[in-house]
């Protein structure tokens, strides 16, 4: 299977679309001055040092000389999306992953005769047409074919052949393979366990007791023997969370204000599921205290909703389990997930004759909607609440770091 990765891909589409930008550092992301954090940064920029999910302050410091863009996402799925047709025109199995990486299946034999290299480096021509460029990952599952697709980059084509994973794999640091993050690959640091050779020779018992389930297959995974194939695309409606996050160009720190912010950030959210025709189960609240550090919570909700005003009080009474008065607030994050599919609802049993309370609980569900017609209608700025006018100059210009909303 192959993973093909859109290289600097935000930074690449502003240059395509600004000539005069060529050659010349480009940073996707929020300001320095609104605290925020670079997105992506093209290959001129990183030659500074600056890379992904960077604070702008510490970006425009090692590189003063750059262009900086907020970027438009919209452009930027448009160009996704024809960088996939590309691939879904090369074989009908193609999982999008995020809006620049996609893993697609060139088994020899299984769609086509032809070399899977020889498709791979079609793709590769085929997508410079467009002005942007990938590098693709070949090798026998998605580990594999996620390390190539970065050891070359830009426009690097990396084949690992069946047989010689492990030797591929081996002397790279265990921060190569995805979901090592840093807390991770310190843990195993203290292991003795730095490279993907040594872990995938560790005590499997050993890694149980650290990890869990996670251990003894992180093992497998850096031995190049993970099992793993090309998902068919999911329907439309198969979406796993609805969420979004709000950076804070200053530090909430009170209660008041980060109780407001969740609500604030739960009206997003709400506004979302609704578009979406979504109802979820289960709310998560998620606080970051600085760029590196933060913590999430979870609750299962009575049932489905996509009212912020029920599951947006939820994700503010998860708020002792992530934070203790005085501490500072940078980002809050709400999501809601656990869908039974488009408008699930469990009825209740004795329908309106529960009481008042129902009542309200439609009315307001019903001053959501009309809410959501007003700003379709007339902006995002048409309506809203006092709590909205209060975060309206104090959130960060960041570009989102999740690039899976695609």
């Amino acid at each position: 299977m192959g993973l093909l990765d859109l290289d600097a891909f935000f930074a690449s589409v502003e240059q395509l679309d600004h000539p005069e930008w060529r050659g010349r550092p480009v940073i996707v992301g929020g300001s320095a001055d609104r605290r925020g954090v670079v997105s992506t940064a093209s290959y001129e920029a990183r030659r500074f040092g600056v890379r992904s999910a960077m604070p702008s302050a510490t970006a425009r410091r090692l590189c003063p000389d750059a262009i900086w863009t907020q970027g438009r996402f919209d452009r930027y799925r448009e160009m996704s999306a024809r960088v996939m047709g590309i691939l879904g025109e090369e074989t009908p199995l193609v999982e999008q992953v995020s809006i620049d990486e996609a893993f697609f299946d060139v088994t020899p034999g299984r769609f086509s005769r032809e070399s899977p290299v020889a498709i791979c480096c079609r793709v590769q021509r085929r997508v410079a047409e467009l002005g942007v460029t990938c590098s693709i990952g070949l090798g026998a599952n998605k580990t594999v074919a996620k390390i190539a697709s970065e050891r070359e980059k830009p426009r690097g084509l990396t084949v690992v052949p069946p047989g010689t994973e492990r030797a591929f794999l081996a002397p790279l640091p265990v921060g190569a393979m995805s979901g090592v993050g840093p807390a991770t690959e310190e843990r195993l640091r203290r292991m003795g366990i730095r490279t993907l050779g040594e872990l995938s020779r560790a005590d499997v018992r050993a890694l149980e007791r650290e990890f869990g389930v996670l251990g003894p297959r992180m093992a497998v995974r850096a031995a190049g023997r993970e099992r793993s194939r090309v998902a068919e695309a999911a329907a439309p409606d198969d979406v796993k969370s609805v969420s979004n996050e709000r950076t804070f160009s200053s530090d909430l720190t009170e209660r008041d204000e980060i109780e407001a912010a969740i609500l604030h950030v739960a009206a997003v959210v709400g506004r979302r599921l609704r578009r979406k025709g979504l109802k979820g189960r289960t709310v998560t609240l998620k606080l970051k205290y600085d760029v590196g550090h933060g913590h999430t919570a979870q609750r299962a909700l009575p049932a489905p909703t996509d009212d912020e005003r029920v599951f947006g009080r939820a994700a503010a009474a998860l708020l002792d389990e992530v934070w203790a008065p005085g501490m500072p607030a940078r980002l809050v994050g709400v999501g809601v997930s656990g869908f039974d599919g488009p408008g699930a609802e469990q009825l209740a049993l004795f329908g309106d004759s529960a009481g008042s309370d129902a009542g309200v609980t439609r009315d307001l569900s019903a001053l959501g909607r009309v809410t959501d017609a007003v700003r379709d209608r007339f902006g995002d700025a048409a309506v809203g609440y006092g709590r909205d006018l209060r975060f309206r100059q104090r959130t960060s210009d960041t570009a989102p770091l999740n690039k899976s909303d695609f």
